[in-house]
């Protein structure tokens, strides 16, 4: 079993940032893969960024490339997401999300290979 908890979110300018945090606890967080989703009202959940349990590999969705960088502290069972040059589009409740599979070797963007997931934390940048 996975606990997660999303912080960070808040209301920013566009061209703002902010840094989401996501802490996890239960099984050892080093052995597996997180991502990062995100859903605006009316659309699916879709893809933000995803980091292995090393942290030496990452994905992005095409249109976070530049602007947004996964992270992740194994030490503190924490994921982070920074995201610069914010857009209103960004605008959503975005999810951490935790892959325990053992045989997976590469990051996952589907969203049903995610086996646990936070409460969700929102996002909203004003134009």
């Amino acid at each position: 079993q996975v606990q997660l908890v999303e912080s960070g979110g808040g209301l920013v300018q566009a061209g703002g940032s902010l840094r989401l945090s996501c802490e996890a606890s239960g099984r050892t967080f080093s052995y597996y893969a997180m991502g990062w989703f995100r859903q605006a009202p009316g659309k699916e959940r879709e893809f933000v960024a995803g980091i292995s349990w090393s942290g030496r590999s990452t994905l992005y969705a095409d249109s976070m490339k530049g602007r947004f960088t996964i992270s992740r502290d194994n030490a503190k069972n924490t994921v982070y997401l920074q995201m610069a040059s914010l857009k209103p589009a960004d605008t959503a409740v975005y999810y951490c999300a935790a892959d325990i599979s053992e045989s997976r070797l590469v990051v996952t963007t589907i969203r049903s290979e995610y086996d646990y997931w936070g409460q969700g934390t929102q996002v909203t940048v004003s134009s």
